[in-house]
């Protein structure tokens, strides 16, 4: 499990419809009671895995906290007077206080029958991450990994949002006679208490004056007819032509001017183009999947983990040539920064693009992505003559081979069976770290160096896999006192190069093997491990039924090749290698399969046989970001009587 306790950028968890309900009592402000987080498992972009928030970790610094539409900042909708973990879930209530269009939108809306959810906004503070397979309690819920669990954020501000995270809720509208909806059930509901009907309202701000009397229809018409010409003009005033959307806009939906002049103020600010992608709702994956394919990730392997339709906005949009500077910019564009070119205000373009955790989370993914490629490319013989084992901390583990004791006894009449007896011969393993960092300093974010970010970690996940092939291939060829003549699985000599005969000898040696009873393993042997330099040799003597030996004694017919198809060859380029102590270009191997009985082991801790990389926060001294990437795990022989070692030289 790791964790992470400096301050991360803020995130936005998403849960909860809402369901809309007329006002109660005197107040003249809609008001609204929500469960706005149901203490469950979300999907964030960022983070790799699912997240779920512990609340027993959230800090509420205020009762009195934003409520805002999809989390824009300019787009208010009012505030909260009450917030509280209740029943493992976040539960709050407030008022739409704001004079906004927002709020109005939020509130009409929801009495109109839109479906509203809930969503909010933290500041992660510490992280935790749950490996797969491993079980973790939060919100009186268990939760299996892969999952982030934020053990500690504070929380910042409550959204209205028309798209929930949880695809299991429901969204209800309350009849405007019926009683408010209660917080403390398990499924996560909004509650909005708008106004009154007009007429009530109306009343109310009437009281106290005297009945009017009867009023003059056509005089009535007349007076809202010039009201509506003096607003219309005063909007056209406003924006003076310049702004066609926003006065047609405005008319349309009976804006004030007081509003029109706010949006006209807005629109006037320099803006980004409008092209960009950072703020929709797929911006952060099709920004992934457009960094992979600069890097060099296409076709399928792409579709398969980010699906046809980002793959292809992203090739669509980018043309495989997404640079570090458009990456920066689409992410700061999506947090309000007004830079049209990085070049314009790089230092403004840094600050917004790395405000959230939407940047970070991206280039993590796609580091990851190209570590885990350059892990791969590495040579994997390893792994088709070892064993392998999980384990859950880096303390040496000891196996019991189970020899002696378990052949069947014949049952007797009282129909008692025996007990079977463990053999006491031991094989110990313990994983180690091992790990390098890598990071995008200023410089590289400066100069647009894009290779910073692809190339780079390829180069780090490329020596992740040289260190486990090293450490792996340093312990077996460590094998000096575990072939032995003594021990009956090793043979020197003129007669024992790869040959028919040499196979022939090696067979019998492994078939004569015995358990610590004496016992025949009834085990047949299944790889033939040989070094680059016998390749050739091996693959011909397993794939042709007809050799052309001249020596060829005690074989049923002289051109019969009696080894046909019987061991599958496995290289590797470690054997030969003149840097490995114990290396050989004439030894050779065969083994039983290593789920049968291994001769060597590898264990990973939590069963993760691949690097992991994570993002960390430069130190105060270093502009930039900083990433790294580490490696759990150790490597034993293990059972001597799962193989033989042929020297193949006197």
């Amino acid at each position: 499990m790791s964790k992470t306790n400096d301050k991360q950028p803020e995130f936005v968890t998403m849960r909860g419809p809402l369901t809309i309900q007329a006002a109660e009592g005197d107040s003249t402000l809609p008001q609204f009671r929500m469960v706005a987080y149901t203490g469950g498992l979300m999907r964030i972009a960022g983070f790799p895995h699912q997240v779920v928030v512990d609340l027993a970790g959230l800090d509420i610094p205020s009762q009195n906290l934003p409520i805002r539409l999809d989390h824009e900042r300019r787009q208010g909708v009012g505030h909260t007077q009450r917030v509280l973990v209740e029943a493992g879930q976040l539960v709050a209530e407030g008022l739409i206080s704001r004079d906004t269009s927002w709020a109005r939108d939020v509130a009409k809306s929801g009495v109109n029958g839109f479906p509203w959810q809930a969503s909010i906004g933290a500041a992660v503070v510490e992280a935790e991450f749950i490996p797969a397979g491993a079980t973790v309690n939060v919100n009186k819920q268990q939760f299996t990994g892969p999952v982030h669990v934020v053990r500690r954020a504070v929380l910042k501000e409550i959204s209205f949002v028309d798209s929930a995270a949880d695809p299991g809720t429901t969204a209800r509208v309350a009849a405007q006679d019926k009683e408010p909806q209660t917080m403390n059930g398990k499924e996560a509901t909004m509650d909005i208490i708008d106004k009154q009907q007009d007429t009530e309202v109306q009343a109310r701000a009437d009281e106290g004056k005297e009945a009017p009397s009867a009023s003059d229809p056509v005089k009535d018409m007349r007076a809202q007819a010039a009201a509506e010409s003096k607003r219309i003009a005063a909007i056209r005033k406003v924006t003076d032509g310049k702004h066609p959307d926003i006065e047609a806009k405005a008319i349309e939906e009976g804006w004030d001017v007081k509003s029109t002049e706010l949006e006209v103020l807005r629109a006037s600010r320099p803006a980004a183009p409008a092209a960009h992608t950072g703020g929709t709702a797929n911006g952060p994956k099709v920004l992934e999947a457009a960094a992979l394919m600069t890097g060099g990730v296409r076709g399928d392997a792409l579709i398969k983990t980010h699906g046809e339709q980002i793959v292809e906005a992203a090739e669509k949009r980018y043309r495989n040539r997404l640079g570090l500077h458009q990456l920066l910019l689409e992410a700061a564009w999506a947090n309000g920064c007004d830079a049209r070119f990085f070049s314009d205000d790089p230092e403004a373009v840094l600050r917004a693009a790395f405000s959230t955790f939407t940047l970070p989370g991206i280039l993590s993914n796609v580091a990851n992505k190209f570590l885990l490629d350059g892990f791969e490319s590495v040579e994997q013989a390893w792994q088709r003559i070892a064993a392998t084992r999980s384990v859950k901390d880096f303390k040496a583990v000891t196996s019991f081979r189970l020899t002696g004791g378990f052949e069947y006894q014949e049952v007797g009449p009282d129909g008692e069976l025996k007990h079977a007896e463990v053999g006491e011969e031991s094989f110990t393993n313990q994983a180690k770290t091992y790990g390098r960092m890598f990071g995008l300093t200023r410089t590289d974010l400066i100069n647009d160096d894009m290779d910073a970010l692809t190339a780079v970690p390829r180069r780090i996940g490329r020596g992740g896999a040289l260190k486990l092939n090293k450490v792996f291939w340093g312990a077996f060829l460590d094998n000096a006192a575990f072939f032995t003549v003594g021990r009956k699985n090793y043979q020197a000599g003129a007669d024992t190069a790869l040959s028919i005969d040499g196979l022939t000898a090696a067979e019998l040696m492994f078939l004569e093997q015995v358990d610590p009873d004496g016992n025949p393993l009834a085990i047949e042997p299944r790889t033939l491990l040989v070094p680059p330099a016998l390749k050739v040799q091996a693959e011909l003597l397993m794939s042709s039924l007809k050799v052309n030996e001249t020596t060829t004694a005690n074989k049923p017919k002289p051109n019969d090749n009696p080894h046909a198809g019987k061991f599958g060859v496995v290289t590797s380029t470690y054997l030969g290698n003149a840097g490995m102590s114990g290396s050989s270009t004439k030894a050779w191997y065969v083994l039983a399969e290593p789920s049968d009985l291994p001769v060597i082991e590898v264990a990973f801790l939590n069963g993760k046989q691949q690097p992991t990389v994570e993002r960390a926060e430069a130190d105060f001294n270093v502009l930039g970001i900083q990433f790294r990437g580490y490696f759990d795990f150790g490597v034993a022989l293990q059972d001597y009587r799962g193989g033989v070692k042929m020297k193949g030289e006197a």
